[in-house]
């Protein structure tokens, strides 16, 4: 009878798998470790075209304003001059007031239309019409905004717009104007631009936040009888607090920023009724062709901006310490 020879473990013996892997572990470190030149080359060609692009004009905008900066000629060291203009540019102070309507709205409507719109789509029971239904509603991110932002502005045309046209054909003619035109609606016509809100980045977050709730949680809010809506503002809406924090902080940038459609429906018109601070920079540079002062104002909301974010990136580093003693 032939015994059967059984192989003997031999702990002590790392496998030949294991074996490569500690190599190959330990040639990486020691790769990383002498060749560190190799990091500092990559990314060397970003932080130059950063340098250029990004913070020589930004600091370069720093320094020219505190002079009377108006390129090609003379360009006189005029101290605090600019800034004592900044604060008694009336016009100045009015973009801003506007700008806190245009950020009421987009933290109401643009977070109120996309919260619906996510809570509709799960709530389908079929997998095919949430993904045909979440397709559909996220394709319109794909779309150019300037398209979106030309279309309106043909909408509100006012003699061959689509909104004066409807107005007339349902004998509402007394309603038709010229919304751009006219300061009393100019900027509530801006605010349209977009309409129905939803295919945004905050429908994305609400989505994927409200789809990453586990279904039990949801079964057992269905059992203790809970209704839809209470189950919104006991379980959706607090389990979304950090993702509507985090769209909080990036509204605030985006609207210091906002004038892209405001440049092209109505220019800041009329009479400054849709004016922003980006217009405003924007008009004393190529139409007053005052580039000092121009660079005040930039200078101006970049530390807004900077102090906005600061404080943001404060709350939320004291929250999430807050969380980890707890």
């Amino acid at each position: 009878m032939t015994e059967v020879v059984r192989p003997v473990a031999r702990p002590w013996r790392r496998s030949s798998s294991g074996s490569n892997r500690a190599r190959n572990r330990g040639s990486s470190r020691v790769g990383r470790r002498s060749s560190p030149w190799l990091i500092y080359l990559g990314l060397l060609p970003t932080f130059a075209v950063l340098a250029v692009l990004q913070y020589y004009p930004a600091i370069s905008g720093v320094v020219h304003s505190f002079f009377d900066w108006r390129p090609g000629f003379s360009s006189p060291f005029v101290g605090l001059e600019n800034y004592r203009t900044m604060f008694a540019d009336d016009i100045w102070w009015r973009s801003f007031r506007n700008l806190g309507v245009i950020f009421a709205a987009s933290v109401t409507l643009m977070w109120l239309f996309p919260f619906v719109a996510a809570e509709l789509v799960i709530s389908l029971r079929s997998e095919r019409l949430q993904f045909l239904f979440r397709t559909l509603l996220i394709a319109p991110l794909a779309f150019p905004g300037v398209v979106t932002t030309l279309v309106w502005s043909f909408i509100y045309d006012p003699n061959n717009g689509v909104l004066n046209r409807a107005l007339r054909a349902a004998g509402l003619e007394a309603l038709a104007q010229n919304w751009v035109g006219d300061p009393r609606t100019a900027l509530g016509a801006l605010l349209m631009i977009g309409f129905p809100w939803i295919a945004s980045l905050p429908f994305l977050v609400f989505l994927t936040t409200l789809q990453n709730i586990p279904n039990e949680v949801f079964e057992a809010a269905a059992l203790d009888g809970a209704s839809r809506l209470r189950r919104v503002f006991a379980i959706d809406l607090p389990l979304l607090t950090s993702q509507i924090r985090l769209l909080f902080f990036l509204a605030t940038i985006s609207v210091l920023q906002y004038g892209f459609a405001a440049y092209l429906v109505t220019g800041g018109g009329p009479d400054n009724a849709t004016q922003v601070p980006v217009l405003r920079m924007i008009g004393v540079a190529f139409q007053g062709s005052d580039w000092g002062y121009a660079t005040t104002l930039s200078t101006a909301l970049f530390v807004i901006t900077l102090v906005l974010s600061g404080v943001v990136m404060a709350i939320r580093k004291r929250e999430a310490r807050d969380v980890r003693s707890h």
